[in-house]
């Protein structure tokens, strides 16, 4: 089955996106052709338009946190059917290795790849796509098991938030950090993912929310998913100021969700004793770079994870936020800042290095 469409495509690191038609193939045996409906602009794309991340080689399609409709399922799908409603993720799962067995699919050993089959081309030059995502397009085939059904009923362009910011940083605090009722979060940077610790702690029942960040918009927008305290780190010690807002205790959890190793041993020296560093944020070039923390600190029982992808199960987690947004528990409408067509893709990105708090979506 082929598929013309239009797609932004990366054909040279740090060279604007070409909006152009393209030729998509498939779905093969297990895949799934999505209309897509909507593309939320993220950081992690912009490492990749900067060449900034090894393994995403032009020419490329990027874009990875999407919504749409199931328009076709090849052979051996059962999840899903035409006319579904579905958030896309990145991350897919086998089921099968210990990970997927274990309730931990976002770490799944086996992740399957998309069928050699199903090629997107322009002419006869093959295309790559970002995982098995590239949802900067009008189409996508994706493995079933990254297309989640959603109720008919929630709104696409905030669904597909749930693809990666939302699920990110909420399930930073509720799946990794399991954050505690009554305790002290500090979230290091307000952006995309660190607005989303800041609501996923609230919604766990963090008393004290202090939020991190160089901009004073990022900590005001922040405020509004709720954070307590902001710390403007370019006017004052962010350690010293949670400890002296924490009564010279320090947080019960700290998150960086900017990818900053400084940044990160700052939110490890922000803890408490019992306390929780989680790391969210991916550097540019990260199999390079490294943390210095002192050894004491770690005998008062502090502790050091990463999270990826939240922790989530997609299949459980995602129904479970389109449940909370229904339910006015989630906010995910003022997340929701800026929309683009395809063809304004490149200033999208613009505006997301500029810093312009929340989300900017490309709306096909």
């Amino acid at each position: 089955m082929k598929t013309r469409m239009k797609a932004a495509v990366l054909y040279q690191a740090g060279s604007p996106l070409v909006v152009q038609e393209v030729e998509l193939h498939g779905p093969g045996r297990n895949e799934v052709l999505v209309r897509v409906a909507v593309c939320g602009v993220c950081h992690s794309d912009l490492h990749i338009l900067r060449g900034e991340w090894a393994g995403f080689d032009p020419p490329i399609v990027v874009g990875h946190e999407g919504a749409g409709i199931v328009e076709h399922v090849g052979e051996g799908v059962t999840a899903v059917r035409p006319g579904d409603h579905v958030v896309l993720g990145w991350k897919t799962r086998c089921g099968e290795c210990a990970y997927c067995i274990s309730g931990r699919p976002y770490l799944c050993d086996r992740s399957p790849r998309l069928d050699e089959a199903s090629s997107l081309l322009k002419d006869d030059l093959r295309i790559n796509r970002m995982l098995s995502s590239g949802f900067l397009a009008g189409y996508a085939v994706v493995p079933q098991s990254i297309a989640i059904p959603i109720r008919a009923e929630m709104p696409l362009a905030q669904a597909s938030l749930l693809g990666c910011a939302v699920m990110t940083g909420v399930g930073a605090a509720v799946n990794t950090a399991r954050v505690q009722p009554g305790s002290t979060v500090a979230v290091f940077g307000c952006g995309g993912v660190g607005v989303n610790v800041v609501q996923g702690a609230a919604l766990c029942g963090a008393t004290q929310i202090i939020g991190v960040d160089i901009a004073e918009d990022k900590l005001e927008y922040a405020r509004a998913f709720g954070l307590t305290h902001g710390v403007n780190a370019a006017q004052e010690d962010p350690v010293a100021a949670i400890r002296s807002l924490t009564g010279g205790v320090g947080a019960d959890y700290s998150f960086e969700a900017i990818g900053n190793a400084k940044v990160a041993e700052q939110a490890f020296a922000a803890l408490g004793k019992g306390g929780v560093a989680v790391i969210i944020g991916m550097p540019a070039f990260r199999e390079t770079t490294h943390l210095s923390l002192p050894v004491m600190p770690f005998f008062g029982d502090r502790w050091v994870t990463g999270s990826y992808y939240g922790g989530a199960n997609l299949w459980r987690d995602v129904p479970r936020m389109v449940d909370l947004y229904l339910a006015g528990k989630l906010d995910l409408d003022r997340l929701v800042a800026r929309r683009y067509p395809l063809e304004e893709v490149n200033q999208a990105f613009a505006d997301l290095a500029g810093g312009r708090p929340g989300r900017g979506l490309i709306v096909f």
